[in-house]
């Protein structure tokens, strides 16, 4: 049993930092890029939305991940954290394709549109991506392997 549950365990550690190799590097190009030019241009509605969303990328990255870190893969506690944690990430992209892409098709012309996806291509496939990729990996990994350690301990 004991076996079984290090397995899933060790599976649920590496599907996390997959999650975060992938989520980190995106969500860092959208605050560094798309949501400085967004917010040039927004109304005040679109500023409300623009906000919503940096806090929503805020949240994620200093509160919710460190919580899922925090708990032992093999808990509810887990599992609760990582449908919150879903759910927050759900609930940011409906938003932002609801509500800040349909405004930002508006803010910036058909050219500006494929030059941000363009260099949001380019950006995934450069070393700074690959970067945050592998700190958000090697964050997931020593967090596992010190909750294995204290589990060990008591």
């Amino acid at each position: 049993m004991e076996q079984t549950s290090d397995l899933a365990g060790r599976k649920r550690t590496e599907l996390l930092g997959k999650i975060e190799a992938n989520l980190m590097p995106h969500a860092k190009w959208e605050e560094t890029v798309f949501y400085p030019a967004f917010a040039e241009r927004a109304n005040r509605e679109g500023l409300k939305i623009h906000a919503e969303a940096v806090e929503e990328h805020r949240a994620v990255e200093k509160t919710v991940i460190p919580d899922v870190h925090a708990a032992d893969v093999a808990t509810p506690q887990f599992a609760g954290r990582v449908k919150v944690f879903g759910e927050l990430i759900d609930h940011h992209a409906r938003d932002e394709e609801k509500e800040m892409f349909a405004m930002a098709r508006k803010l910036f012309t058909t050219q500006e549109l494929a030059e941000f996806d363009e260099a949001y291509e380019e950006w995934k496939a450069s070393s700074a991506s690959t970067l945050v990729s592998a700190v958000a990996g090697a964050k997931t990994g020593m967090k596992a392997a010190v909750r294995k350690v204290t589990r060990r301990a008591q």
